[in-house]
């Protein structure tokens, strides 16, 4: 159960690191990639923050980490300059893809296309008579 003060703490890290990144990327003349902070995770001493990033076109999305954990000190420090006065430590942050739209995604295809679960059975493992 997340405190309020995760809570907190969270939604200022998360507008802040995808104010930052997508600044970084700007400067950076990258485009035709979209980079968001869909959520943040943050340890109840509050001393870790786990980043989730969507990355679209999902191919992009390895590319996108490595360059951001490349570049994760400086981001680290640009984002403690923001929060200096709501914060008065910054966590250690680490970054993960989410591929949730990429899940919802292939399930809607799957759904939608010839490899329906509904309309074949057969399909799902579970029920695979043996």
């Amino acid at each position: 159960m997340e405190t309020n003060r995760q809570k907190k703490i969270a939604g200022v890290l998360q507008k802040d690191v995808a104010d930052v990144i997508q600044l970084a990327l700007r400067e950076a003349g990258v485009t035709g990639i979209l980079v968001s902070v869909t959520k943040v995770n943050v340890t109840s001493d509050l001393s870790i923050a786990k980043v989730y990033l969507s990355v679209f076109p999902h191919d992009q999305g390895k590319r996108i980490l490595e360059e951001v954990n490349a570049v994760k000190s400086r981001i680290k420090h640009l984002v403690a300059q923001k929060t200096k006065n709501q914060l008065r430590r910054m966590p250690e942050v680490s970054y993960y893809i989410d591929d949730s739209l990429e899940y919802i995604d292939n399930i809607d295809k799957a759904l939608k296309g010839k490899e329906n679960p509904v309309d074949n059975p057969d399909l799902l493992e579970r029920r695979k008579k043996k």
